[in-house]
């Protein structure tokens, strides 16, 4: 790129002498071409953040060649090493994924944002992000791995931001549309409106989704919309303001079991089951700059709405049929969560001398309070429909989890020497959780909980500049993860909830070395993650009376490997190719752990961790020639277990026993005319069955498939 545009400048200052000494000139023709990068890393001082010494990734989405409908993890993140990918709530739906031997539930170990506004729906009561963004309004995604926790968030997985794209500013409207139709029925659209009209600039979007799915009774019906709006006051004042919407939803198939996934991996055991999220983002954010070396960010947002299913809950081996004395279906469980989450953060960064170098200092508070309803074991109808109406008076659960937190956290970047960086910091949170309500199964005295989150965490990171393009980097960050709302409901009158449970605590460790070389492109880390006071059960006697107590069981720990490598290279005068591996190593295990087995306790010391293969590799081929891109991935994954006690045979009804490696291809091209965009995607080329985890809750106990051979076609047009 500079060689090109060198060559343009030179002849341009060319011309001007000549010009001077004659009337009439011709030019050459002069090629000015670049080469766009799917894959970066955060600059080191971005808005009011430090990001200096933390591994980062920057996907842009706008020229990857990957299935953006139906937002396939394993292609978008393909170039980010160690994202466990868990297929669960249909395609499209949601982004469940996970790094380092986490939990990848709705991704809710990670603080989950959107242009920077946090979309967890509750970080203290429910981490899970049920906001759906449709990835087609993605210009890029930013992720920070946990090192960077004290800026965003005490989250071990790290920061994942959506940034939305941005209109086109040189004109007062402008037009983006884009249809899709693939297999199982799928059927999308997505239409955006955007552009600047004196100091205002403004982007909206809809989208449209729906699916058949892979599996029978796998239904989905998907909408969003979005509108963010950005007033410039001044050069140094503008005020944002969006409103964020996305609802869906999903007729849930229901688990299999081991000899149901081998004999018909499409099979349906469930017809009944539905469960839909919506959820709207309001937000204001306000930017001010103070001075030529200050800039303050105010935000202030909120995560409303509601989660609501209806679902006949038995394990995958008990059918769903009609009772032949009733002639009716048994009576389905109706569960329903409101959500009413507050959050408002202030954050300032300053930038001053120090011996002769400037040094950057980040500091900011935060306040979260939020208010989870969370209403379940409702009687529901014996009917097939998506119907929340209740049969008997009254829910088996009506619980309240209220919580308020504030944190004040501050990191500073000392710029010691032109090539190395030193950026200490602190982060402070004090609060607490409350738990109101009734348990119909106990008794109403020991229904109040109360958690308290006093943390003091310390991080440091640090970067050193070994040339233009090439950076060792280090860090250390101190994180916890709170007992939420799931932990201290006991599910059944045998269980009971430890009224001294401790939120979990702990650290995460990495060292790396990333850069570039000519063609090379590379990001090689090690990492230490350690999580103490797991959460799990364990089988106790009182008095003669057994029962299972919902506890703090023991720590883990996750060490590991992350490497990122890319090679650039021309075959031929117009054609481009590029070759890569994101792959991690990873090896998770517990320590002076416990959990029940049956009625009794069982040392789990040295166990592996569940849902964290050693091994996840994505490996690929981009071959780009004129407006056509070609890209050919390979993802593998290495088996896994799915419960603390190791456990290989799988049970009866499929909860429990070894997940087997799996090995996926993907093939998608991409050709670009004038301003349109034609996309073809062939997700899972050879049609390989398999599945990702057996989970333990929601949606359900067993085996769930994940989609086999499929094709989406996309057209895309801008005005």
């Amino acid at each position: 790129m500079r060689k090109d545009l060198f060559t343009f400048l030179l002849a341009v200052s060319i011309s001007g002498s000549v010009a001077a000494q004659t009337d009439t000139i011709v030019l050459k023709e002069i090629s000015v071409s670049f080469r766009r990068e799917n894959i970066e890393r955060l600059p080191e001082l971005k808005d009011t953040y430090i990001w200096a010494g933390k591994k980062s990734e920057v996907i842009n989405l706008q020229y990857l060649d990957a299935n953006i409908t139906e937002k396939t993890p394993r292609q978008i993140f393909a170039k980010v090493p160690g994202i466990f990918v868990y297929d669960m709530d249909g395609s499209g739906n949601q982004v469940n994924i996970s790094t380092r031997g986490l939990d990848p539930h709705r991704g809710w170990e990670f603080n989950i944002r959107t242009n920077g506004i946090i979309t967890n729906t509750d970080m203290y009561g429910y981490p899970a992000s049920h906001f759906s963004l449709p990835m087609e309004a993605v210009g890029r995604i930013e992720l920070v791995r946990g090192t960077g926790a004290l800026q965003y968030g005490a989250q071990f997985g790290g920061m994942l931001n959506y940034e939305t794209k941005r209109p086109d500013t040189t004109h007062a409207f402008g037009l983006e549309a884009s249809m899709s139709a693939g297999s199982f029925g799928l059927l999308s659209n997505y239409v955006a409106a955007g552009g600047k009209t004196g100091k205002l600039e403004y982007y909206g979007y809809y989208s449209k989704r729906t699916s058949d799915g892979y599996r029978e009774n796998g239904k989905t019906d998907y909408d969003a919309q979005g509108l963010i709006l950005n007033y410039r006051f001044s050069p140094k004042v503008s005020l944002n303001a969006s409103l964020l919407r996305s609802k869906y939803r999903y007729q849930i198939p229901g688990p299999l079991t081991d000899s149901m996934f081998l004999v018909d991996p499409r099979q349906s055991t469930r017809s009944r089951n539905y469960y839909s999220p919506e959820i709207y983002v309001p937000s204001l954010t306000l930017r001010w700059k103070l001075g030529a070396m200050t800039s303050l960010k105010w935000t202030a947002s909120a995560i409303l709405g509601q989660r609501s299913s209806v679902q006949f809950n038995k394990p995958a081996d008990v059918p769903d049929i009609i009772d032949a004395n009733t002639l009716q279906y048994a009576p389905r469980q109706v569960d329903i969560d409101q959500y009413h989450s507050y959050t408002t953060e202030m954050r300032l960064m300053h930038a001053y001398p120090l011996h002769g170098r400037h040094s950057h200092f980040a500091v900011g508070v935060q306040y979260i309070n939020n208010d989870l309803h969370r209403r379940q074991l409702g009687v529901g109808s014996t009917g097939t429909d998506y119907d929340l109406n209740i049969s008997e008076a009254g829910w088996g659960r009506d619980l309240h989890f209220k919580t308020g937190n504030i944190a004040v956290f501050a990191e500073n970047k000392f710029q010691l020497t032109p090539a190395w960086s030193l950026s200490p910091g602190f982060r402070f949170e004090s609060g607490a959780s409350d738990m109101v309500g009734t348990i119909s199964y106990y008794p109403l005295e020991d229904v109040p909980n109360t958690i308290e989150h006093h943390f003091a965490l310390l991080g440091l990171n640090t970067e050193y500049r070994l040339g233009q393009h090439h950076d060792l980097y280090a860090g250390f960050s101190q994180a916890y993860r709170p007992v939420i709302f799931k932990d201290i409901v006991p599910a059944s009158p045998f269980e009971r909830a430890d009224k001294d449970l401790e939120d979990a605590f702990g650290y995460n460790l990495e060292l790396g070395y990333r850069g570039r070389t000519g063609a090379l492109n590379w990001d090689i880390s090690a990492f230490r993650l350690q999580y103490n006071h797991r959460l799990g059960n364990l089988a106790l006697e009182e008095g003669g009376e057994f029962f299972i107590l919902r506890t703090n069981i023991g720590n883990s720990v996750t060490n590991g490997v992350e490497m990122f490598a890319e090679y650039n290279f021309d075959i031929g005068p117009r054609v481009h190719a590029s070759i890569f591996s994101s792959t991690a190593w990873m090896d998770a295990t517990y320590q002076d752990a416990s959990v029940r087995a049956g009625d009794e306790n069982v040392d789990i010391s040295g166990n592996k961790v569940e849902s964290t293969p050693p091994w996840i590799s994505r490996n690929g081929l981009n071959i780009k020639y004129k407006s056509l891109s070609t890209s050919v991935l390979y993802s593998y994954t290495s088996e896994s277990f799915a419960d603390p006690l190791n456990t290989v045979t799988p049970s009866a009804n499929g909860a429990v026993g070894l997940v087997p490696s799996y090995g996926i291809l993907d093939l998608n091209a991409s050709y670009r005319f004038g301003k349109m965009v034609v996309r073809v995607s062939l997700n899972n080329l050879l049609d390989k069955q398999y599945f990702t985890k057996r989970p333990t809750f929601y949606p359900g106990p067993g085996i769930w498939s994940s989609d086999g051979r499929g094709f989406v076609a996309s057209v895309a047009l801008k005005l």
